[in-house]
Parts: C-alpha cells; structure tokens; sequence
C-alpha cells in the first residue's frame, strides 16, 4: 500500500511497550533486549526494515493478547541499527503514517498485524493556520522553559507549512502523558487534532484553556 513516497507493506511486526507512543515524522530511540523483540528485530530487517510501536494499555502491566494494547498505532521505518555482542541492539525508528491494525496474522512470540492506512480526513484551512500559529506561540512560550526540540527542528518549524507535520512533532515532545498522545495519534482530522494539541500545551505551561 502506497504513503507518499514509501510503499508501506499489508502486514507490520507489532511491538506493544507501556507508555509509548510515535508520531509519524518523529524520531523514537530503542534498546531491543527482550528474546521475542529480537525475533521481530530480525523479522523486520530481513523484509522492508519496517514495524510498528503500540501503547499497552494503563490497565494492563504487561501485554498477553492482542485485546491488551492500542489497535491504532504509527508504523515506523528503522532508520539506524546497531547490534551489541550480547544479542541486543540499539535502533532509531523514524515514525511513518497512521494505520489500524485489521487482524492479525500472527500473536506470538511477537504480533504480526494486517494494516490499514489511516489518511487525514480534511485539508488545511483558514483555521488550521490560525491554530497552527498558537501551537507555535505556545511553543516559544515552552522554549523559555527551556524544552525544546531539536536545534535543527527547530529552525524548521518557523517555516513549516506541513500543519500535520507541526502537530505530530510538538505532540511527540511536548505531550507527556501517554493517553493524551494516544487521543492526539488517533485523531484523523487536522483541526480537532491542533485543538487537542493547544489544550495540552497550555496544561505543560500552566495556563487555563481557551
């Protein structure tokens, strides 16, 4: 199935973890170290470097079924690997689309689900620019705190015309708790996803909502 410019295949491995949530277009750092996670680890290098990351959810310590995590995730491409000589390995995963996963081909020892691309349900309009401004006021008010992105990403963001792009960023660093991330990640349309974004942000800085 087709994301752009990245032919995303039908099927991910799934790696469900306790408060974790990637953004598309986020960067998320991992250390593989569990016997069934090095399994997926190989399973994915071996066929096109991609899986998905998973919240498990806050009611359950530790994952044993499908029923036990989020089924709305972001599939992400491994953009760095590096194995120790312990068998376990250090990886960045670069966050790709939005997807839900339909079924799953395969439970154990790691999960194998069968994906469907979840595609934004409105283009940017008047309003998302507006909202788009106060995410980035709200931000500079975050810098001064001294949270940031990336010096980089930053430079980025004064010029960013991607509001998608701006949302899944600030969210991925700026949004602590991982139900709130997990509402933002599963909302498809733009503006409600910038409300929800503006409310957080004004919760992390201490302001009341608007």
């Amino acid at each position: 199935m087709k994301n752009g410019s990245v032919d995303l295949p039908d099927e991910v491995p799934v790696m469900p973890l306790p408060g974790a949530v990637l953004f598309p277009h986020a960067l998320l750092p991992l250390y593989i170290f569990e016997t069934r996670y090095r399994e997926m680890l190989e399973h994915a290098l071996q066929r096109d470097r991609m899986f998905s990351v998973t919240l498990i959810k806050p009611s359950c310590p530790e994952w044993h079924a499908p029923e036990d995590f989020f089924h709305f995730a972001t599939v992400g491409l491994i953009r760095a690997c590096v194995g120790r000589g312990d068998g376990t390995s250090d990886l960045v995963l670069q966050g790709l689309h939005r997807v839900r996963f339909s079924s799953f081909q395969q439970e154990t020892p790691f999960p194998i689900a069968r994906i469907d691309i979840v595609e934004s349900t409105n283009s940017a309009t008047v309003e998302s620019e507006a909202l788009g401004e106060k995410v980035l006021e709200l931000y500079r008010k975050l810098k001064r705190a001294e949270r940031r992105l990336p010096p980089k990403v930053d430079r980025h963001l004064a010029q960013l015309g991607d509001l998608e792009m701006l949302a899944d960023l600030v969210a991925s660093t700026f949004v602590d708790d991982p139900l709130r991330r997990q509402r933002m990640l599963e909302e498809a349309s733009l503006n409600p996803r910038l409300r929800l974004l503006i409310t957080y942000l004004q919760d992390e800085i201490g302001s009341t909502a608007i």
